[in-house]
């Protein structure tokens, strides 16, 4: 591509999983104010589910994603994307390197998500949140600004009967059992007197969402998308 044809390129880092980048990519197509095929957003995608798990390399249990990560990434580079975006939360332990290697502007899926937490329930509101062990231990969340925030996370025990095994269970498919673990983590949270939940999984929003959720949900996910469709639409227009 080369010219106007280059202008807005989403680029999509994903695999992580793959069900997640496909439901990424979705809602990247349902927050695009579109009438006909010209309108959508130009998005290239690097789907590699090979990437090493990212929360193994956290716990010192597998190799590092970083390697991986860039491999990928450099794919997108190269299809001549102006923006890298990753729909998987624990990849971002490692971005700024990833950044740094790919030299181009990416947008951090926890920033966006926090803002539309902060719009949603106000910067001093007490929020839960679901992820993987990796994105809960590391302070992703927790410890990224924002720091009137009170936040509630699953205890140990939560996180092993069905926080772990409900994002275990989207990877191979079993949405209904999916989704009946991660209500009861849900259903937890508020119990403790969380006021909404971030759904810091990328996985987590595939089966729980603002129609079973016993309180509001902040979609990571979706955050990210409506993020890259306006700066997409930003440069588009330019």
């Amino acid at each position: 591509m080369s010219g106007m044809q280059d202008a807005g390129v989403v680029g999509v880092l994903g695999g992580m999983g793959p069900l997640a980048t496909v439901d990424f990519l979705r809602k990247v197509i349902d927050a695009t104010p579109a009438q006909v095929d010209q309108d959508h957003v130009p998005v290239v995608t690097s789907s590699i589910p090979q990437v090493p798990d990212r929360t193994a390399a956290f716990q010192g249990r597998g190799e590092s994603p970083l390697p991986a990560l860039v491999a990928s990434g450099q794919r997108l580079v190269r299809a001549g994307a102006g923006l890298i975006a990753i729909p998987c939360n624990t990849a971002h332990l490692w971005f700024e390197p990833l950044q740094q290697a790919l030299g181009l502007p990416m947008l951090h899926l926890i920033d966006v998500a926090l803002d539309e937490a902060v719009a949603l329930v106000g910067p001093e509101a007490r929020l839960g949140l679901l992820g993987t062990e990796a994105t809960l231990a590391s302070g992703l969340y927790t410890g990224r600004g924002h720091t009137g925030l009170r936040w509630l996370l699953p205890a140990q025990d939560e996180i092993a009967r069905w926080v772990t095994p409900g994002i275990h269970a989207v990877k191979a498919g079993d949405v209904p059992g999916a989704a009946a673990l991660l209500v009861q983590a849900a259903q937890a949270l508020a119990d403790r007197g969380a006021q909404a939940i971030v759904l810091g999984c990328t996985e987590i929003p595939l089966v729980l969402n603002n129609g079973n959720a016993p309180i509001p949900v902040v979609d990571a996910t979706a955050a990210l998308a409506r993020r890259s469709v306006a700066w997409s639409l930003a440069q588009r227009a330019a």
